[in-house]
């Protein structure tokens, strides 16, 4: 599933071409993705222009003059610039043309994404309710010791949760627990302030740095401009269960927490 960094990635590569562009038309082939597209997208975004691209967790955000387009990329989506009228392919569902002549397409196979309208994004069920962006002042150490204090629950899965901190998924955040030292097992609740101001130090380092890199591609992800993530190449714990330790040599062992495999190495994280 593409995370944080990779929707950053999507945003930065698309924005540029979006912004300040009018929408000539919305083009659905398939409305069945994990809620349907709205019947009347096409008459509230037609005409409209484009005013920014911004993102809120996972979601992209496009808006325009009267409302935004929120969408998700689900488990195997992504948003790329064509040209207008390119033909279209088995798993791609919509297109949004634009008086340039270029046209932003959604693909998704697995049609686990969403392409939603409203009037008030941020006010949405789905955004409403999300806790603060890692890459912000916001979020510190300090509001993850606050919100761990009698927490029986793992400090991965703790971490991963978006009312606590928004778009730390399974790969950044098993790469910053192994980063920080912390066994992803241990309780949150039993975890010391120090500690967390490491780890929450390590969370906005590596996902700023996986932005820089463009992503992880694991599967299928790639960027707005059709080219792959490279941050693939600095992981040192994540799918690599079984294999050494690239610090201390140890065998890296992996378990289940959260129903997410999740990877440590027993010798340096604690």
């Amino acid at each position: 599933m593409p995370e944080l960094p990779e929707v950053e990635t999507t945003r930065r590569g698309i924005a540029p071409y979006l912004e300040g562009q009018r929408v000539s038309r919305v083009v659905v082939r398939e409305r069945r993705l994990r809620w349907p597209i709205p019947e009347d997208l096409d008459v509230r975004l037609s005409g409209q222009r484009i005013e920014c691209v911004e993102r809120r967790g996972k979601y992209l955000l496009i808006k325009a003059e009267t409302g935004s387009l929120i969408s998700h990329l689900g488990m195997s989506g992504s948003l790329r610039l064509i040209e207008a009228g390119l033909p279209a392919g088995k798993h791609e569902h919509v297109d949004i043309e634009l008086e340039s002549g270029l046209a932003l397409r959604y693909t998704d196979p697995r049609r686990f994404g969403a392409l939603l309208w409203s009037a008030n994004p941020l006010e949405h069920a789905l955004l409403s309710k999300l806790g603060p962006e890692p890459l912000t002042e916001l979020f510190d150490g300090l509001r993850l010791f606050q919100q761990s204090r009698g927490r029986s629950m793992a400090v991965k899965p703790f971490i991963m949760d978006n009312a606590v901190v928004v778009g730390v998924g399974n790969i950044y955040a098993t790469e910053a627990l192994f980063a920080a030292g912390i066994d992803p097992r241990r309780e949150a609740g039993s975890i010391s302030k120090a500690r967390y101001r490491r780890l929450a130090d390590e969370i906005k380092r590596i996902l700023a740095q996986a932005i820089e890199c463009g992503g992880t591609t694991l599967r299928d992800f790639v960027g707005g401009d059709g080219k792959p993530g490279y941050f693939q190449q600095e992981l040192f714990v994540y799918g690599r269960g079984g294999e050494f330790c690239k610090i201390c040599g140890s065998t890296l062992r992996e378990v289940k927490l959260g129903q997410r495999a999740s990877v440590y190495c027993p010798r340096c994280q604690r």
